[in-house]
């Protein structure tokens, strides 16, 4: 597949095509990492760290406040 370097703003950028997207998983604000390899360049999805309610989120549940727990009485000097 062939695609041109255009100007954008004081950079350059690169459009690729949707399909290619797609097969790569690559979605809006998604972070790719570039590298130099030889005579080219190579881009790789960057892997986010994301937060427990995104992972949550993904996993098809909810994060919930579940409330106090009863650890029993007092034992020492804990003030309540």
């Amino acid at each position: 597949m062939v695609t041109q370097v255009k100007p954008w703003g004081n950079s350059q950028g690169i459009r690729i095509p949707q399909n290619i997207l797609k097969e790569a998983r690559i979605k809006p604000n998604d972070f790719l990492e570039i590298e130099i390899i030889s005579d080219g360049i190579t881009l790789k999805k960057k892997n986010r760290h994301r937060t427990l309610a995104e992972r949550i989120a993904e996993a098809g549940g909810s994060l919930e406040h579940v409330g106090e727990f009863d650890w029993g009485e007092p034992v020492g000097r804990e003030v309540w």
